[in-house]
């Protein structure tokens, strides 16, 4: 039986109550053929897979995984299946247009309920429940922040969160737009619906190079008329995407289930997501068995963009995760820490997501969702099905599909650049909560990764 090891709680969860072993599938049996090929079984990949098959349900789809499905970003994360777009309503506007953005930000709102529509019409229960997110107001900065973030959205047409005054969490900027989920569950029951509808799925099976009409691997040549790779953070080991593409490592924590009497402490309702307005940014949800699971940024981006098992976990960013949780949230100061783990999520150079058709529409490569991956790679692959159906759709005209990000910058000024905006956050949160106003610091170096 093979264990999630350092892939964290949502895997490790799946073994503890029996529903998966993580048992790997077979490689690929030496050299095949397929209608299309896909790289990768996360979320981006198999959501492709799927939606391929709805479309043309006798076409010849293959799969490649050089891990297990759920190994990488999938079955890592926080578990939002947010609304939430790495560009924002107004930059968004500014870079494609006034019309285009609100057909972004459409997209993206309407993908959060088709997120569990789609699972709960496969028979996944993966905890899927629309609790919203709630953002903590917990000083004139942070309120002054959340009236922004209102205007923003108003002014783009896109549905304002609300502002909410609670006995316990206090004052809040809450938005629908947001579920919770176990992405454990998600990821594992979608690559078994894949394989129900006909996908042939193989792990163990490393991608050594990528051309129009091929895919290499170290078990076999797949050969076929479409393909997709859907790697994200992993697709810098690819040259369709190498320095398009940087990992970032973001760490995350879950409790031990935590009793009724400190959630009543707490005041986070079963099944919602928590954040604040800091500038290094913290997540959080209740599970649906009542952990607390909370992660954040902060580790170190690593030379040449190296992904390594050992980056999962660092002392320093979970000791100042679980500070920063009993900071917020002092009833669940003192609970158990059950998992620790983390993992690479891609991050473009202009901070865009992206869907990228090339070599005349025969390889398409999507990502670089900066964390903000549950419910855009849903998104991603309905697109990219209907791309590689030759289908001309609403999703196919959204303004991320063509879009092809530009390259980092070359070692060691990528490494020196990128840790260096990494210390600027948390040195902004500092002076914020030192001074009292908004960081010269956070002015200075604006946003990682902002073009």
């Amino acid at each position: 039986m093979t264990t999630a090891g350092s892939a964290g709680f949502w895997l490790d969860d799946l073994v503890a109550q029996g529903i998966d072993d993580l048992a790997p599938r077979a490689a690929l049996p030496g050299d095949v053929t397929a209608d299309v090929c896909v790289v990768g079984a996360g979320f981006t990949g198999l959501w492709t897979a799927l939606s391929v098959l709805e479309r043309e349900p006798h076409a010849r789809v293959v799969v490649v995984e050089r891990e297990f499905a759920g190994f990488g970003a999938s079955g890592r994360n926080g578990g939002w299946a947010s609304a939430l777009f790495p560009v924002g309503p107004a930059e968004l506007a500014r870079r494609h247009g006034d019309e285009a953005a609100r057909a972004m930000s459409r997209a993206m709102l309407d993908t959060v309920a088709e997120v569990g529509r789609a699972a709960a019409a496969l028979g996944i229960d993966c905890d899927f429940d629309r609790q919203g997110t709630y953002a903590l107001i917990r000083s004139a900065l942070a309120d002054r922040a959340a009236t922004a973030e209102q205007r923003e959205a108003a002014e783009a047409g896109a549905p304002v969160p609300e502002r909410r005054a609670d006995p316990v969490l206090g004052e809040t900027l809450w938005t629908e737009a947001c579920a919770s989920l176990h992405p454990g569950k998600l990821v594992r029951g979608l690559a078994r619906a894949a394989e129900e509808r006909g996908a042939a799925l193989f792990e163990r099976t490393r991608v050594t190079g990528v051309a129009p009409g091929r895919v290499t691997t170290t078990e076999g040549t797949v050969v076929a008329e479409r393909i997709v790779v859907a790697t994200e953070a992993w697709g810098c080991e690819l040259p369709q995407v190498g320095t398009r593409i940087l990992p970032l490592y973001s760490l995350v924590l879950a409790t031990e289930p935590l009793p009724a009497s400190v959630w009543d402490a707490i005041g986070l309702p079963r099944g919602a997501t928590v954040t604040d307005f800091r500038h290094n940014l913290v997540y959080g949800q209740r599970t649906a068995d009542d952990r607390f699971v909370f992660g954040g940024r902060g580790a170190r981006y690593h030379l040449g963009s190296a992904i390594r098992p050992a980056y999962d976990r660092s002392r320093a960013v979970h000791g100042h995760l679980e500070h920063a949780l009993a900071a917020l949230f002092p009833a669940a100061a003192g609970a158990r820490i059950t998992h620790r783990w983390g993992g690479p999520l891609g991050v473009p150079r202009d901070w865009h997501p992206f869907v990228s058709p090339l070599a005349g529409g025969r390889v398409v490569v999507a990502g670089g969702y900066v964390g903000d991956g549950v419910s855009t790679a849903n998104l991603a692959g309905r697109t990219v099905a209907d791309l590689v159906t030759d289908r001309s759709t609403p999703l196919t005209a959204l303004p991320w599909v063509g879009k092809r990000p530009p390259r980092w910058e070359t070692e060691p000024f990528r490494f020196a650049g990128v840790n260096a905006v990494i210390g600027s956050l948390q040195l902004a949160d500092a002076e914020e909560r030192l001074l009292g106003r908004p960081s010269l610091v956070a002015a200075v170096t604006g946003r990682l990764g902002r073009a």
